[in-house]
């Protein structure tokens, strides 16, 4: 069997999907999973730069340090690479569906669909964008991807 590999994806990949990121990576590992486990922004703008510091503060409240990451923009390679990519909003999620290379015809392995689908009663739902908000904000991210991620290791783990 292969070994499951997931992709986050917002807009910017600096606040959600490094967030989203790293929650799966402290999960699996408690977990005993073994997951290839990845971000990536829609946009470009971000490309290079670490996470927010505001992500990077709540991250680090939970014992982990993501000031390493780098933002970056999903490539065609991606819907080959990786077996689940989470868009963390509607729009991102049409955004991906739009830039999916259709060209592969059937070659892509990846099946796109929204993070928030995994929680019951959560189904259609965004992931906040904290990047204008508060500290709250960012509290609440990781509260909503923990909780998509934690269902989905409890998937992967069956």
């Amino acid at each position: 069997m292969n070994q499951p590999s997931v992709l986050f994806v917002c807009l910017g990949n600096i606040c959600r999907s490094p967030l989203a990121e790293a929650a799966l990576r402290a999960e699996a590992v408690a977990a005993g999973l073994a997951i290839t486990i990845d971000s990536a922004g829609t946009g470009a703008w971000h490309a290079g730069n670490p996470p927010d510091p505001r992500a990077i503060a709540e991250a680090a409240r939970h014992g982990i340090d993501i000031s390493g990451y780098r933002a970056r923009q999903v490539r065609e390679d991606d819907f080959r690479h990786f077996g689940q990519i989470f868009a963390l909003d509607p729009q991102n999620l049409r955004d991906l569906k739009r830039i999916a290379p259709g060209s592969l015809l059937g070659r892509a392995r990846a099946r796109v669909s929204l993070l928030m689908d995994l929680v019951p009663g959560r189904e259609g739902s965004a992931v906040i964008d904290p990047y204008g908000g508060t500290e709250e904000d960012f509290a609440a991210v990781w509260d909503d991807v923990t909780t998509a991620v934690r269902q989905l290791v409890a998937r992967i783990g069956r």
